[in-house]
């Protein structure tokens, strides 16, 4: 994502590519490894029989609760701090409402902004941006077919993974 921690997770790019075949998941497994250069604590197969899918999905069940709270924190920082700015700049442009009323105008901009920040980080939180991940490697235990799962530490981890394994005829889906 950034330099930033507003996660609290250590991979924050994760992709899911299903094959018809354990042999197949196999070969694309090791080649992401041999090929991407990633570790293989980082790729995972997942067949239809696995006990316990999510846990390979979702490993990080520490670094969720830290993306809780380091996403609340960061955006209802933020979102606070963007509040007093905006009642800074219309006290600065002179906006009558707000110069008649500067206190109650000011806690009502900092309280405002501060509940839309951790709406926001409530949103980050939630990562919607992994229900496709999660859904595609359910939609193929449900199918009987079997997924690998990649959680990438970078963008450019995450891309050569996907080259890999789009290269071997996989249906790729990955997080932002």
């Amino acid at each position: 994502m950034s330099d930033l921690p507003v996660t609290g997770e250590v991979s924050n790019s994760k992709l899911a590519a299903v094959f018809d075949s354990q042999a197949a998941a196999g070969a694309a497994r090791d080649a992401v490894v041999s090929r991407a250069g990633l570790q293989p604590a980082q790729v995972k197969l997942i067949s239809p029989a696995e006990p316990h899918p999510n846990i390979k999905l979702q490993p990080e069940g520490k670094g969720i609760w830290r993306t809780i709270v380091l996403a609340h924190l960061w955006f209802g920082v933020g979102g606070l701090v963007a509040g007093a700015l905006a009642w800074a700049v219309l006290m600065w442009l002179g906006v009558a409402l707000i110069v008649s009323s500067a206190l109650v105008s000011a806690v009502a901009f900092v309280f405002m902004g501060a509940i839309a920040g951790l709406m926001l980080g409530g949103l980050v939180a939630l990562r919607p941006d992994q229900d496709r991940y999660v859904q595609a490697t359910q939609d193929a235990i449900a199918d009987r077919r079997f997924s690998v799962v990649v959680h990438a530490l970078s963008r450019d981890e995450a891309d050569r993974a996907a080259s890999v394994l789009t290269g071997l005829g996989a249906e790729v889906t990955r997080t932002l």
